[in-house]
C-alpha cells in the first residue's frame, strides 16, 4: 500500500508547481508546468484510490509503480524547466531552447524509470524493435535532426536565411521541421532532416547589415569617373541605403553595348532587398536624366538609337521664363538670352534639388510639378514652391552656400541657369544685372525685416547698392 509520505511530497509538489505557474511571468515555464501539474495530480489520484485499499491485489504493485513514475515526471519536469528558465522575464534561453529542455526532462525520466522499474520500462523484443525502427525512421531522423539545430544554432527564429531552393525569414524551430515566411507571405515546412542536409544561407549573420548590389549599364560616351560620382550623389536619395558601410561603385564589365558599372551597397535588414534595389534604380535613372548621361539600348549589329527627345520644347522653356516674377523687368531679349543658357532637371518624388548648407552657384526655376523648402533643424517645412515659382537666386548671384533644402512634392521638372551662364548674358547685357539684383535685394530686404521684427535686437540690412557690389564682385564684372 502507498504510503502517507508519498502522498504527502505530491500534493507539496501540486501545491508549490501550481503556485510557481501563478508567480512566473515566463509563458515557456507556465506552458511546461502543464505537465508537471497532471503528473502531480495523476499521483495523488491514484495513491488515493492505492490508500483506500478498494482496489484488487493483483494490481496494486503496478499502479504503485506507476505512482512512482508520475511523481519523478513532475519532479523532474519542474526541476529541470525552473532551474534553465528566467522566472521573472518572458525569454527563453539561447542555450536551452524548448527541444533541449524536453530532451533533457525525457533524459533524465527515462533513467529514473529504468532505476524504478528496472528491466520493463526499456526492454522490448527485439522484432519489436525493428519493426518501431522501421516504422519511425523518418520521425526519428526529423528529431533528432531538430535538436542538432537547437544546439548549433545555425540560424535563429526572425533570421532571414536560405535553406536550399526555399528563402525566408524563421517563424519556428519544432521538433519535426522548420518554418518558413517567404517575401510574399507564403509558409514553407521544411523537415529537419532535409535542413540538416542543404547548405544554409543565413542573411543575418554574423551582422544586421547586409550588401546589396545593382548593375547598370552606361554609354561608352560618359567617363567611368563622372558617372561613379552621378551614382554616389544619387544614393544619398535612396532611403534604405545605410550610409556606413558607405555604398561603392565599380565597373564591372565591358559589354558589347555599354560599360557595365556595379553598385554595391547596404542595407540595414536583408527583407528589404526588393524596396532597396527599387529606390537604387530609380534615383540612378533621374540623376542620369538630369546629368544627360545614357542608358544604351543592347545592341549586337550597327544600330543609331534614336535620340532621347527634350524634356522641355522651347515654347514650354519660354512660358516658363517669362511667368517668373523676377524676369518680369527684363527686356524680351533679355528673357530669351536667359532661355538659351537654361538646363533641363528632371527630379522623382522625394529627390532633394539643393541641400541646406552645400556649396551652389545656380538658381532654378519650377516649370512643372512643385517642391518643398525645409531648414534645420528638424527639417521643419518653411514653403511650397509650384509652377512659376524660383529659389536659389541667392547662391546664382553671390555664390553664398543653400540656406534651406528643397526637394522635391512629386516628379517635376525644372530649369536652372548657372552664375558662369548669367555672367555671359551680363556682360552683353549689363543692364540685366541691375534690374535683377533689385528685385532680389527688395525681396532679401522684406524677408530680413520680417526676421527682424521677430527678434530683440535688429541687425543692418544689406543696402541695394553694397548688395549689387557684391553681385558684380562675385561675377567678375
Amino acid at each position: 500500500m502507498i504510503q502517507t509520505s508519498e502522498l504527502l511530497v505530491g500534493a507539496v509538489g501540486l501545491v508549490v508547481t501550481l503556485g510557481f505557474r501563478v508567480f512566473t511571468a515566463n509563458r515557456l515555464i507556465r506552458s511546461k508546468l502543464r505537465l508537471a501539474l497532471f503528473s502531480f495530480a495523476g499521483q495523488l489520484a491514484i495513491g488515493g484510490a492505492l490508500w483506500s485499499g478498494l482496489l484488487p491485489a493483483g494490481t496494486v504493485a503496478q499502479l504503485h509503480s506507476v505512482t512512482h513514475l508520475l511523481l519523478a515526471l513532475g519532479t523532474v519536469t519542474f526541476a529541470v524547466v525552473t532551474a534553465i528558465n528566467p522566472w521573472r522575464v518572458d525569454r527563453t534561453p539561447e542555450q536551452f531552447p524548448n527541444i533541449v529542455q524536453d530532451t533533457i526532462i525525457i533524459g533524465i525520466f527515462m533513467v529514473i524509470g529504468t532505476s524504478v522499474m528496472q528491466e520493463k520500462f526499456l526492454t522490448t523484443s527485439a522484432v519489436g524493435a525493428v519493426v518501431i525502427g522501421f516504422a519511425l525512421q523518418d520521425t526519428l531522423g526529423n528529431t533528432f535532426a531538430g535538436l542538432a539545430i537547437q544546439v548549433e544554432k545555425p540560424f535563429r527564429v526572425d533570421q532571414w536565411v536560405r535553406i536550399g531552393s526555399f528563402e525566408g525569414r524563421v517563424i519556428e524551430i519544432t521538433w519535426r521541421a522548420t518554418k518558413l515566411r517567404t517575401k510574399s507571405g507564403d509558409a514553407v515546412i521544411v523537415p529537419n532532416n532535409i535542413v540538416s542536409k542543404e547548405a544554409i544561407t543565413n542573411f543575418s549573420e554574423p551582422a544586421g547589415p547586409t550588401r546589396l548590389s545593382v548593375e547598370v549599364g552606361v554609354t561608352y560616351q560618359a567617363q567611368p569617373n563622372e558617372v561613379k560620382a552621378v551614382i554616389l550623389e544619387s544614393l544619398r536619395d535612396a532611403s534604405l541605403v545605410l550610409a556606413e558601410p558607405a555604398p561603392d561603385v565599380t565597373v564591372a564589365d565591358f559589354a558589347p553595348s555599354s560599360i557595365t558599372y556595379r553598385i554595391k551597397f547596404w542595407v540595414a535588414d536583408w527583407g528589404h532587398d526588393d524596396p532597396a534595389r527599387d529606390q537604387v534604380r530609380t534615383c540612378v535613372y533621374y540623376a542620369f536624366r538630369r546629368r544627360g548621361i545614357e542608358i544604351p539600348f543592347p545592341a549586337q549589329v550597327a544600330y543609331r538609337a534614336p535620340e532621347t527627345p527634350a524634356l522641355v520644347d522651347d515654347a514650354d522653356r519660354v512660358a516658363w521664363i517669362e511667368a517668373v516674377e523676377l524676369f518680369k523687368p527684363l527686356s524680351a531679349l533679355d528673357r530669351a538670352m536667359l532661355v538659351g543658357a537654361s538646363r533641363d532637371r528632371i527630379y522623382g518624388a522625394g529627390q532633394t534639388v539643393v541641400r541646406q548648407g552645400d556649396t551652389g552657384d545656380s538658381m532654378f526655376v519650377v516649370g512643372r510639378g512643385s517642391v518643398r523648402v525645409t531648414i534645420l533643424p528638424g527639417a521643419v517645412e518653411v514653403a511650397t514652391i509650384t509652377a512659376g515659382g524660383y529659389f536659389g537666386e541667392m547662391s546664382l548671384l553671390t555664390g553664398q552656400p543653400r540656406t534651406a533644402t528643397v526637394s522635391a512634392i512629386g516628379d517635376c521638372v525644372l530649369l536652372e541657369i548657372g552664375a558662369e551662364d548669367f555672367r555671359r548674358i551680363a556682360l552683353a547685357q549689363p543692364a540685366v544685372v541691375n534690374q535683377v539684383t533689385t528685385v532680389v535685394a527688395e525681396r532679401q530686404a522684406g524677408l530680413d525685416r520680417s526676421r527682424d521684427s521677430a527678434s530683440a535686437a535688429g541687425a543692418s540690412i544689406e543696402t541695394p547698392r553694397s548688395f549689387l557690389l557684391k553681385v558684380r564682385e562675385f561675377l567678375r564684372l
